[in-house]
């Protein structure tokens, strides 16, 4: 692959990543997370 391949690769992958960044979070995503650990740690033994 060329440099130039290379360069708009990379550029993807920070585009995806900044993406990811912004919907995981996001409060609604952030709230989920939470209240997924809260109802796992209060679960039933």
């Amino acid at each position: 692959m060329s440099t130039t391949e290379y360069a708009v690769g990379t550029l993807a992958a920070a585009a995806l990543a900044a993406a990811l960044h912004r919907i995981v979070s996001s409060d609604t995503v952030t709230g989920a997370l939470r209240d997924l650990v809260e109802r796992a740690l209060q679960a039933p033994q």
